[in-house]
């Protein structure tokens, strides 16, 4: 029984991974961030709860990471615990450094030094890209990274420190370059799922408004189970390397909200607010991946598109019966 360890076990990503690497016979343990509201901390991890093995700490306490390591002695180690949410880490860009760069290396350290044999996969993002497309209108593993928000800088430095630490001492460190991915376990103050349940509080005749920011930013959005799936293939390939995991397909924020207002019988254009309190100081104007590389090498093949994905957003949302035919 292979020995997984898990940060950022409890948000969206690693609640379905969890479950994910349990269904294939997995020792699956887990680092938690200590909330004060501990109801709340847990919950994406109800249904599998019995079935963890869970631990306080903290990316930027290497001490901490230190003595989980020594207790799990991990087979494999996902590091997905970050400060994810792109727009606030202009308000709070030293913490995201602090978790998104620095954690990273404190996480490479504690295995270093603990179990060097263990098999690190990273968490990168299509954020370190910023601006900056192929003349094809892609992004792939040999894109420039020039990133537009302090968590995609911090990215840049955990996805460049990871491949240091790979070539220099010979560890098994692979990034997955992961473009957006949703679900119904998607923070609610995040595009996706700000739209899904502003939309269903309008059509439950709770909320007469969905204010926002930018709609014509575009993004490539895959849903999370297909994308935790894929971390668990990088890690089983037989060398450490980078893979872009992407649907190859953009759309903007306005063609979510038309879809999920028009599935409930409505026009967002009746709805929608700008509020410049939603804009970034630097926009990114599109994402849209090429991942070419882990589909034929690995074999990877998303079983989800944009529509069936904000479907089960929709229809997974506990206020969906509520609405009013």
């Amino acid at each position: 029984m292979k020995k997984a360890l898990i940060t950022g076990i409890n948000g969206q990503d690693g609640s379905y991974l969890a479950e994910f690497l349990l269904s294939k016979g997995y020792e699956v343990h887990g680092i938690l961030k200590r909330n004060s509201v501990a109801e709340n901390q847990t919950a994406r991890l109800d249904t599998v709860y019995d079935k963890l093995n869970l631990y306080y700490g903290d990316l930027t306490d290497l001490s901490s990471l230190i003595s989980i390591m020594q207790k799990v002695q991990p087979d494999e180690v996902y590091n997905l615990a970050a400060q994810s949410h792109v727009r606030i880490s202009f308000d709070v860009p030293l913490y995201t450094v602090q978790t998104v760069a620095n954690g990273v290396l404190n996480v490479i350290e504690a295995v270093k030094l603990v179990s060097p044999h263990a098999r690190i996969y990273q968490a990168s993002s299509s954020e370190m890209f910023g601006n900056c497309i192929d003349d094809d209108g892609f992004q792939r593993e040999s894109t420039t990274m020039r990133p537009v928000s302090p968590y995609g800088c911090a990215k840049v430095f955990g996805f460049n420190i990871s491949r240091n630490y790979r070539h220099s001492y010979d560890m098994f460190i692979s990034n997955g370059i992961l473009f957006n991915h949703e679900s119904p376990r998607r923070g609610s103050n995040f595009v996706t799922s700000k739209i899904v349940k502003g939309a269903i509080a309008i059509a439950c005749g709770e909320a007469t408004e969905l204010r926002m920011g930018n709609l014509d930013a575009r993004r490539d959005w895959g849903h999370a189970k297909d994308y935790v799936e894929a971390m668990w293939m990088i890690l089983q390939a037989d060398k450490p390397d980078d893979y872009v995991c992407a649907t190859g397909i953009s759309h903007s924020v306005r063609d979510c909200c038309d879809y999920v207002f028009s599935k409930l019988g409505m026009n967002y254009e009746d709805y929608y607010v700008l509020d410049k309190r939603y804009l970034r100081p630097e926009e990114l104007h599109d994402l849209k991946g090429d991942s070419t590389k882990i589909r034929k090498e690995l074999n990877w093949d998303p079983k989800y598109t944009f529509e069936t994905l904000m479907d089960d957003m929709v229809e997974s949302d506990e206020n969906y019966p509520n609405i009013k035919k």
